[in-house]
């Protein structure tokens, strides 16, 4: 069995992988990484279906060049040609968008608690903070949908879970989307300052899964011993829920992109600092 910490450029050769790559993955992980954490990322590779090169992939590429029908009605072209940024532009969406606000609720997260969304995966971006500044679309040319009933339902589950300590947190998606919400929940969790490790959901537009606004979701954290329970209750309410990845010590990470500290996107409370 090889060593963890030790690559050799045997190994390396035999897995495809040329040194750019590993040094890339460092550079993102923050540390070499093993055969394990190597093989996980040509098994995603693969699944993207190799459209180009390892190292250009890894970098970030776009969900689809696909045109959504969503952004216009058929009379604003214009809205037309947004195409869907790429991983690493969204580090730019996301500082632009981040007002490193301070929540004044306090969660119980610590790193490696597992993080889901809790309702519908959304490919809806009008309506949001980054329709507004980035796309500079500033009416909405479709009607949108009214979810009151379903975030009741949801918070009403979840509720639950927290007061039987299936959850340690729970915040509904808001200013700021998915990405905003998770960076108000990881730099406002007790005790040490989380960062969060994610993969997004490839059947939507990236913007759309991070950025977009869509009410009717939640952000849930919880321990991995209560995963099993937590998905079994999930499942005997109705409610759908999709597993996004772990708090961690402080970074940020989008498929397998570093986004930087979380201190770049809020601003921790102070009693949450690292000590």
């Amino acid at each position: 069995m090889t060593d963890e910490s030790i690559i050799t450029d045997d190994v390396l050769a035999a897995m495809g992988i040329d040194h750019n790559v590993v040094e890339a993955v460092t550079n993102i992980v923050g540390r070499r990484p093993n055969v394990d954490e190597l093989s996980t990322l040509l098994a995603m590779w693969d699944a993207n279906g190799r459209q180009q090169s390892l190292l250009g992939w890894l970098r970030g590429q776009r969900h689809s060049d696909v045109y959504n029908d969503y952004l216009y009605d058929g009379v604003n072209q214009a809205h037309k040609d947004i195409k869907e940024p790429r991983v690493r532009e969204c580090i730019e969406i996301a500082k632009k968008l981040s007002e490193r606000s301070v929540s004044n609720g306090s969660y119980f997260m610590t790193q490696g608690d597992l993080l889901y969304m809790v309702g519908h995966v959304s490919s809806e971006i009008l309506g949001s903070d980054y329709a507004r500044q980035c796309l500079h679309i500033a009416e909405l040319p479709v009607e949108m949908g009214d979810d009151d009933e379903q975030q009741a339902y949801l918070s009403m589950i979840l509720d639950a879970l927290v007061s039987k300590e299936l959850v340690h947190s729970m915040i509904s998606v808001g200013t700021g989307g998915l990405f905003g919400t998770l960076a108000l929940l990881c730099g406002n969790a007790t005790g040490r300052i989380c960062g969060f490790d994610i993969l997004t959901c490839r059947e939507v537009r990236l913007d759309a899964f991070l950025f977009g606004e869509e009410p009717g979701r939640f952000v849930v954290s919880l321990s991995e011993s209560q995963d099993d329970v937590f998905l079994q209750k999930l499942d005997e309410a109705g409610v759908n829920c999709c597993f996004l990845g772990r708090a961690t010590k402080g970074r940020v990470l989008v498929d397998g992109m570093d986004f930087g500290d979380i201190a770049l996107y809020v601003n921790p409370l102070s009693h949450c600092a690292e000590k």
